[in-house]
């Protein structure tokens, strides 16, 4: 299966007709799924390859939210791109999509014009993490008992690994290689996300909030990621 295959889950068939003529238009291959049970049985399926997952956060039977753990918990998945598509436009909705491990989340009705320049924007950010030959050295950033290798994109605290989603791991990489530069949020969302977010700084808020849980010995005292009041973020 291509690499340039796509993943669409949604209840609403034309929905997932509009996705399909479009995707298929711009020279994807699209999977449909209108049910989280059928979404479930195309990512168990090892033959598929997708470079993205387009996720309807209201489905029949097992729910969005439900798909997006347990994509997230599946090795082979676990880092790709997930956009959840919803009706769901309040705050509470996006955090929760976004803290459980979503990369992006357009509202209904969105433009097809919209879902194509966020699919880029994931995909862009996803492949400019792979790791590359193993011939090649190492890029590592040490920081007391934090390791950041860029290479192979794992992160480890005091010997341990840690897991981080890929917006996660970027945020983090960013911050810790400019170590002491303040970065504004738009700025955090200009260069993480890869396109206008409309304003919505939040979800950097959330995605620092997630890092700091998993790095940090007090998440309430941070002693890596720093919030600078009225700005932004720094890194030490």
């Amino acid at each position: 299966m291509s690499t340039k295959t796509i993943l669409a889950v949604d209840d609403e068939p034309h929905i997932l007709e509009l996705l399909q003529y479009n995707l298929e238009s711009a020279g994807y291959e699209v999977i449909k799924a209108e049910t989280g049970e059928e979404a479930m049985d195309c990512i168990e399926n090892q033959s598929y390859e997708f470079a993205v997952i387009l996720l309807d956060w209201m489905l029949p039977g097992i729910d969005g939210i439900e798909v997006l753990k347990r994509v997230r918990m599946n090795e082979r998945y676990k880092n790709v791109p997930i956009i959840m598509l919803t009706a769901k436009s309040d705050e509470i909705s996006k955090v929760v999509g976004l803290e459980i491990g979503a990369d992006d989340y357009l509202a209904k009705p969105f433009g097809v014009h919209e879902l194509m320049a966020r699919m880029k924007a994931v995909m862009r950010r996803s492949g400019g993490v792979q790791p590359t030959a193993s011939n090649e050295q190492e890029e590592i950033i040490k920081i007391d008992t934090l390791e950041i290798n860029k290479t192979r994109r794992t992160v480890e605290i005091d010997g341990k690994s840690v897991e981080l989603a890929l917006k996660e791991y970027e945020l983090l990489y960013l911050l810790a290689k400019n170590k002491g530069i303040v970065f504004t949020r738009e700025n955090l969302l200009e260069k993480i996300w890869g396109y206008d977010y409309l304003g919505e700084t939040r979800t950097v808020d959330v995605h620092v909030r997630n890092i700091r849980k998993k790095i940090e010995k007090d998440d309430t005292t941070p002693v890596y990621i720093k919030t600078v009041r009225g700005i932004g973020y720094k890194f030490g």
